[in-house]
């Protein structure tokens, strides 16, 4: 059945494929922060596992949202492990890594979600595509907010000076 919602079948595909992306590196954080809440260790594992199992449920569900937006543009989800490897600007990671490798992996990859969100609604705003820009700019402050409280487990301690927080 033909659909007319004012955005045109090209323009859908657009939008679409940037979704797409967003999809796969959505899930790669989700199945990341998965893998990391069932094998982190050390002496934070309560602090973390709580934290890590608050995201990736949160995350699940957004999961979700994005999955049926792709839908509701008339397009099929991406839906494998392979496509979404294909898709991801994040890699997997097949290792059981420190506590602290767990969480600099989790920073970047909520922080590459972000940029492919950045990407992903500057197509949606130019096509006119006012839902999908705004549920990826709610996407964006969960994610921005993750890598935040993740990252601060990262700092060097209470004696650092507001301007070493943000240095590599």
């Amino acid at each position: 059945m033909h659909m007319d919602t004012g955005i045109s079948t090209e323009d859908r595909a657009k939008i679409v494929e940037s979704l797409s992306t967003v999809l796969a590196d959505a899930f790669m954080v989700y199945l990341k922060t998965h893998n990391f809440h069932w094998n982190v260790t050390g002496p934070m594992f309560s602090t973390l596992h709580v934290m890590f199992e608050e995201q990736y449920t949160e995350q699940w569900n957004a999961l979700d949202e994005i999955a049926e937006r792709i839908r509701a543009l008339g397009h099929f989800a991406p839906a494998t492990s392979r496509r979404y490897v294909e898709l991801s600007n994040i890699s997997e990671e097949p290792e059981v890594l420190s506590a602290k490798e767990m969480i600099r992996q989790l920073v970047d990859g909520n922080e590459v979600l972000v940029r492919t969100m950045r990407e992903a609604v500057k197509v949606a705003d130019d096509l006119d595509d006012f839902p999908t820009a705004d549920m990826l700019t709610t996407r964006m402050e969960v994610h921005e907010k993750n890598a935040w409280m993740l990252r601060s487990f990262l700092e060097q301690g209470a004696g650092a000076s507001q301007g070493d927080a943000s240095s590599d």
